[in-house]
């Protein structure tokens, strides 16, 4: 039951980018498109949750026993950017019209500040390497989830009329703060949970 209330937790009360506000440029950027926005969002998935479990075992069998916590961010970042580079290559070999869709985004995911936040947040929670894998994977649903429910709110938006004031940048962000005050209303879900399955 804790692993179902890390998945449900990750996804939709604690959602990286609509709850906790990390990774909002692949958020902004790469949502014109559904089919654009769902590469990204299994690319995202695979690096996050790939880094997760890589940059884990960096923390508990170098820096820990080293004594060299003080690098955590500097080691996760280049685990991150090798991670990402791989990536890109197996992209551009396997579905070159997704990697062009993906542009300069693909390695922006390097920069990516949910890939590095949920890395640091695994070790800062105490989890076991079970819990981290889960919580990255669920957090990368999370993200993708909200990645593509935006492309097809865009998507339809692109099919109005939209007044010249708010044109362009304007609407897509009121349309940011609308789809994150929708999943502001899954807040208590988890502490609901909790009780209903014993774990408070």
């Amino acid at each position: 039951m804790e692993y179902l209330l890390i998945f449900i937790s990750a996804i939709f009360v604690n959602n990286i980018v609509l709850s906790q506000f990390l990774g909002i440029c692949p958020f902004l950027g790469v949502s014109k498109k559904i089919d654009t926005a769902l590469g990204m969002g299994t690319a995202v998935a695979f690096v996050l949750t790939l880094a997760t479990i890589v940059t884990y075992l960096v923390q508990i069998y170098v820096l820990n026993p080293f004594g060299l916590e003080y690098l955590q961010t500097l080691a996760f970042i280049l685990v991150i950017a090798a991670l990402v580079q791989m990536v890109e290559i197996i992209i551009k070999k396997v579905s070159p019209s997704l990697y062009q869709a993906l542009g300069i985004f693909l390695p922006l995911i390097t920069t990516n500040c949910a890939v590095l936040g949920v890395a640091i947040l695994v070790i800062q929670k105490e989890f076991s390497l079970l819990q981290s894998v889960v919580y990255a994977f669920s957090t990368a649903l999370g993200f993708a989830l909200a990645l593509i429910v935006f492309a097809g709110l865009r998507e339809q938006l692109s099919l109005v009329n939209i007044p010249k004031g708010m044109q362009g940048m304007a609407v897509v962000l009121v349309t940011a703060g609308l789809l994150s005050l929708a999943f502001m209303g899954f807040s208590g879900v988890d502490g609901g949970l909790k009780i209903l399955f014993g774990l408070q």
